[in-house]
């Protein structure tokens, strides 16, 4: 691992650009950039999204299934941030397809026991719930983000399968959390009105 940071602030960044991982610099703005940004901010909110896991109370008998989300979400975690890595370094490739193969696995054993959805799902129904939503919508914003920059950039694909296939599982990990807690799901409502 590479020289850890003694100052946080250097003000190499005041004029608008930020270093890359080969040491190379560009704008705060440019693709691979907000990529980096939006993957980030993922994992912020997987970190949040395993602590209010942590703090839920589930029925007894379901409580190894949580501990087993949480401890595959923390993985995930890592691997996130080796995508960040990834991206911080054009060229360098650390996400594999064993790494969707294992997300396809968790989501499938998922989705296994839950009943066949049969309207749109909003986020809500417990805390819990809406923030796994809100991981899966900024996970989706990522995905976007690395689009984007292989339009301009040559990326390494893997890394937009996992995302594609990791917020397919927050969603459905919202679901299995309603039902391991006997929630009710926030379905939609088509307005009266119109």
């Amino acid at each position: 691992m590479g020289n850890r940071l003694s100052k946080i602030y250097t003000r190499t960044g005041d004029q608008g650009e930020t270093g890359l991982g080969d040491g190379s610099r560009i704008q705060k703005n440019a693709p691979r950039v907000v990529a980096m940004g939006d993957i980030d901010e993922l994992n912020a909110q997987l970190g949040l999204l395993i602590e209010h896991l942590k703090g839920d109370q589930f029925p007894t008998d379901s409580a190894p299934n949580a501990e087993q989300w949480i401890s595959f979400l923390k993985y995930c975690q890592h691997r996130i941030f080796d995508l960040g890595g990834e991206i911080s370094i054009p060229g360098f490739e650390l996400i594999r397809a064993e790494h969707t193969t294992l997300v396809e696995t968790h989501l499938d054993a998922l989705n296994e026991h839950l009943p066949p959805l049969e309207n749109f799902i909003l986020p809500g129904g417990s805390i819990s719930i809406a923030q796994c939503h809100v991981a899966r919508s900024t996970c989706r914003r990522a995905e976007r983000a690395v689009i984007a920059l292989s339009e301009v950039e040559t990326i390494n694909p893997e890394g937009l399968k996992f995302l594609n296939r990791f917020s397919d599982y927050l969603f459905v990990l919202c679901r299995a959390i309603a039902d391991i807690k006997n929630l009710n799901e926030v379905l939609w409502e088509k307005d009266n009105l119109i």
